[in-house]
Order: structure tokens, then sequence, then C-alpha cells
């Protein structure tokens, strides 16, 4: 931009016929022209000259598209500002936190038995909490509020809960405590149904995934397919490689054929390359979930796919310009979930969470199952962890958002780790941040007492009852 200024000043002056105030007018409005062609032009970089500053880890890859949350168009309602911003929050987080049974849901504080704690708090809107563009007082999650937020309503949780007494006042969210919205693994009754568990389980499996589940839970007949029965266009060109790696894949043994993809419908055109919308076809799960997480929100608002320059963890700088989309991590016709369950990771990411991966206890099991030592689901590859098997009403699906399960990460505790480990110890590893960063090579140094302190809470309950029961 300087640069171009300097030139058209050169240009301007140059003769000594141009009057100076017409050399600075068509000057500013030049840069004016430059900047408003960035607020009304579609997303794009130009844009970014509008921020009024830095945005988030959750939200900076869709900073170009300013639409995705100041759009009032969007709103059904005449909204205010205000309520352009919720509703976006809404629009991208709301099934999220049904997902997650919101602690403090808005519905919460529209009984007017909790009005009051409006006047402390408006829990009801989202930028309450967590601002936009303010690094200097943003912290973890977004959050924009000073940590002590639950003491003004909770000042008085020592009396009912006699362990809390002397806690700091802003300790609630201490890993392994509490959480505003997300409490799934901390919910008292699940803490202390896992009491007493040991730190490796007798028994360490995953859910299996199903061929009916990848594509959810279809009910069709299926019929395996074979090299032979291949249907590519006759005359077509094609790699014979790509056709067999094609009917050793799960697409042919579920009957999935070339024109499945690589055509709409029977009257449509072939087409090379196949879009992530024709994924959803059959996977749709897995297509959702994935724009939701990191690696592929930019499509869920139209910018071009993430690369790995993009990102602000480590990256191996061979992999910058990489494309993520579906065939990013499970290329075409192989589709290899084994790849895509490790390698596809640790070719992109260079933190030291992911480079001490390959020397953890994790990674040895992981072998010792690709192996065939060890029983499929037994090992524990990137995406054991960070692409959950869930199940739902279609059988076991992958979660391909993989950033759901940490926010905040203790939900990676409940949807991953107590398959292998009891909770206690789950919880004190993912509170760890030494053990985070080794790929938990080594135990926790520290043990997170919630499950201890919910057993005694029952514990004493039950007491309580059973005096007052003997005292008729």
């Amino acid at each position: 931009m300087r640069r171009r200024i300097q030139w058209l000043t050169h240009r301007l002056g140059a003769s000594g016929q141009t009057p100076k105030w017409l050399a600075w007018a068509t000057i500013n409005l030049s840069i004016a022209a430059y900047f408003c062609v960035g607020l009304v032009a579609p997303a794009s970089i130009g844009k970014t000259r509008w921020l009024p500053g830095e945005t988030s880890h959750g939200h900076y890859q869709i900073e170009m598209d300013c639409d995705a949350c100041h759009d009032p168009s969007r709103n059904t309602k005449k909204p205010t500002s205000a309520d352009v911003m919720q509703d976006a929050c809404i629009r991208c987080h709301g099934t999220q936190l049904q997902n997650a049974r919101d602690t403090h849901p808005a519905k919460k504080f529209r009984d007017p038995t909790n009005a009051v704690l409006l006047e402390v708090l408006d829990a009801q809107n989202c930028l309450s909490c967590h601002q936009e563009h303010v690094p200097e007082q943003t912290t973890a999650m977004g959050l924009t509020m000073p940590k002590d937020y639950c003491w003004h309503c909770h000042q008085e949780i020592a009396d009912s809960r006699p362990s809390h007494q002397g806690m700091a006042f802003d300790s609630c969210a201490t890993a392994g405590c509490h959480n505003y919205h997300d409490n799934r693994a901390l919910y008292e009754k699940y803490l202390d149904d896992h009491f007493g568990q040991p730190d490796h389980l007798d028994v360490t499996t995953l859910p299996l995934r199903r061929s009916s589940s990848a594509g959810n839970g279809s009910t069709k007949k299926v019929i395996s397919l074979s090299i032979q029965d291949a249907d590519y266009s006759p005359g077509q060109s094609f790699d014979t490689q790509l056709v067999n790696d094609w009917a050793e894949t799960e697409h042919a043994a579920v009957g999935v054929n070339c024109t499945g993809c690589h055509r709409d419908d029977a009257q449509s055109d072939w087409s090379d390359a196949v879009s992530m919308d024709r994924c959803a076809r059959c996977h749709a799960d897995q297509v959702d979930s994935f724009q939701t997480g990191k690696h592929g929100m930019r499509l869920s608002v139209g910018l071009p796919a993430m690369t790995p320059d993009q990102a602000r963890l480590p990256m191996h700088a061979d992999q910058a310009h990489s494309k993520l989309d579906c065939n990013a991590c499970h290329a075409g016709h192989r589709f290899d979930s084994q790849f895509a369950s490790m390698q596809a990771c640790l070719r992109c990411h260079a933190d030291n969470h992911s480079l001490a991966y390959q020397s953890s206890s994790h990674a040895n099991l992981w072998r010792d199952e690709i192996a065939g030592s060890l029983p499929a689901g037994s090992g524990v590859s990137c995406a054991t962890c960070h692409l959950p098997r869930l199940e739902n009403e279609s059988g076991v699906w992958v979660n391909h958002d993989q950033n759901a399960n940490l926010r905040p990460n203790e939900t990676m505790a409940r949807e991953v780790c107590v398959h292998c480990h009891g909770l206690e110890y789950a919880l004190s590893a993912l509170a760890d941040q030494k053990s985070i960063d080794a790929c938990f090579a080594d135990p926790p140094a520290t043990r997170i007492k919630s499950v201890e302190m919910a057993h005694q809470w029952f514990e004493s309950r039950s007491t309580n009852r059973s005096t007052k029961g003997g005292g008729r």
C-alpha cells in the first residue's frame, strides 16, 4: 500500500502541473476506496483492515468473513447490534451447548426466581463473557471476564459444601472442578460412580466402527463389489492403481461404485473432482462435525480450505500450503483410515505434544494393534483421543471436530480416557500441562481431588439420612 501511494504521488507531482491539493485528494480518495472495497466486498483479506483488534484463537480463521458474526440479515427479527452477535453465537455454538447439556442455559435465567442473578451477570447474553477483538483481556476458552465470576453468585457454597471452605474465590474453574457450560465429566454423581477405580482398567478397548455406521445407518441392502464391477465410463482414462485401491476399501465392500462419488446421478456428467458435499451424502455426521472444528470451519462459511501455514500452533514447513479437506487425511480411492489416524496428523503438527507421541506408551499400543499383537480397539492413535468414536442412533461414528472434547478438555476424560483409565487418573492427567506436553508419557504429578470429594459428599449425606432415620 505504501509503495502504491509513493508511486501515485510521484506520477501526480512529476510534471509540476498538478495542484498539490488535487494530488493529495486523489491519494486520500484512493486510500478510502481501498478500504471501502474491503468493507463491501465478499470475504477476503481486505476485510482484515477493518478489524478493531486481534481475533481470538477460536475465530481468527473466519475473520475475513465479517458477516459471519455481524450480518443483520441472518436474523429473522429486527436486531440490535448485540442481538446480531448473540444470534451468530447460537447459530454456530447452539448445538454444541445442547450436546454439552449446558449447565447455565439462558432459560435458567428466564426463571423469575433467578432474575436477581442477572443484576450480577447478564448470563443470557454470550457477549457478557465472550467479547471478540480484545486480546489484552482474552483468556482460555475465549473468556473475557475476570476469573472470579462464579463467586458473585456462589459465594455461599461453603455453607452447603463444607469441602469448599477456604478455597480461593477465583478457583472454581480450576481443572477438574467446574466449568460454566460443559460439566459432563464433572457432575457429582458421575464422579462418585467412578470412585475407587484403578489408574489402568483391566479391560481397555474402544468402541469399534462398523461399515454400516460410517454411512449414517443406511438400511440399503449391501452388495460387495470387485474390480470387474467398477463402473467408470467406457473410454475413460484411469490409473489402474486407483481402481485396485478402491476395490480393497470399505467403499467397494458396501457397494459404493465409481459413479457413486464421481456423478451426482445417472444423468449427470462425470467429475474427476469429488466435493465434500458428495462425501456428506453418506457421511453427514462426519462432514458436519468436520466443519465445526478448526480443520474445517473455514469451509462452513464459504472460505477456502484452511492450510497449515494459517495455524497458530507449530506446523511442519513442508506442509504449509496443503489444503485441509476430506482428502487431506484419507486420500481418495484408498481412504486409508489407518494413515488418517496418526501419520496424517504428524505430517502437519509440530507442537511438543505431537512430537512426543512417537515415544509414548500410547504409540506403542497403536503399533502393537497395527502389527496384530493386540486386538482391534486397544491401540491409541492421535485420532483415538482427538477424533473420538461416539455412538448415536446410527451406530458408532467418528467425530471429526478435533476441538470438541477440548472445550474444555475434561470432556475428553468422559468420551475417551475412561475406556482405559480411572476417572481420577484421567482428570489429573488432563490437568497436568507437563504431562500433556509429553503426550502423557509419565503419570500426572498431582492428583485431582474432585472424585474423592464427590464420594465424601454422598457418603456424608447417606450418614446424615441414616442418623435422622435412627432417631425417630
